[in-house]
């Protein structure tokens, strides 16, 4: 019995090196999304850098599009595992918790030199040649981002650190709108001004 191909010569998913192969591919699509987005990312380079021939890339993923889903999926749980760190810790008063992510983020970004962004901001500056389930993938993780800033600030907001009338929604959105553009901005300039000036203006612009 063949224990590492199924009836239809793909290996199974319950295969050891099958689960690592994908992985790997997981793992690289992440950084090369993030480095240079879906148009930008080039099967062949990208299989190089882990030793995958590309005819056995589609025995893991059966296209790019689907390939790229499941490359945001891994990335939003992890941006979100960190989002809730920060924001979650019940320890620090929630500015203070919006305030340390940032730098977080900030520190993240000097780390690679500024040639890493965002993965879900680089796709959203490719809206306009993305497949339809991209985009909408998009946008499903920038509401559940949002959420999650929104639930921040609603607790500054039960605290008395910001206007008690204050439309928290609006402002979660504001704050990734103005995020995702202070991080494209840091990468052209190569520079952690465009963060920092970002997180001094948001935070002393919330209505108190």
């Amino acid at each position: 019995m063949d224990s590492v191909k199924n009836r239809r010569g793909r290996p199974k998913a319950t295969d050891l090196s099958y689960q690592d192969t994908q992985e790997a591919l997981l793992q690289a699509g992440v950084v090369w999304l993030t480095q240079s987005g879906f148009q930008g990312t080039g099967l062949e380079p990208m299989l190089r850098s882990v030793q995958v021939p590309k005819g056995s890339f589609y025995h893991y993923f059966e296209s790019k599009e689907l390939f790229a889903l499941a490359v945001l999926q891994r990335y939003r749980s992890f941006f979100e595992a960190k989002l809730d760190c920060y924001l979650l810790d019940e320890t620090l008063p929630p500015l203070t918790r919006l305030r340390n992510f940032i730098e977080s983020a900030k520190a993240g970004m000097e780390k690679y030199a500024f040639k890493r962004g965002c993965l879900v901001g680089n796709l959203e500056q490719e809206a306009t040649v993305l497949p339809e389930s991209i985009r909408q993938a998009v946008l499903d993780t920038y509401q559940s981002w949002q959420s999650k800033v929104a639930d921040c600030l609603t607790l500054a907001q039960e605290q008395g650190l910001i206007d008690e009338h204050a439309d928290v929604n609006a402002l979660a959105h504001v704050f990734w709108v103005g995020w995702e553009g202070a991080v494209a901005r840091a990468r052209l300039t190569r520079s952690s001004s465009p963060l920092l000036q970002f997180e001094k203006f948001y935070l002393a612009g919330l209505p108190r």
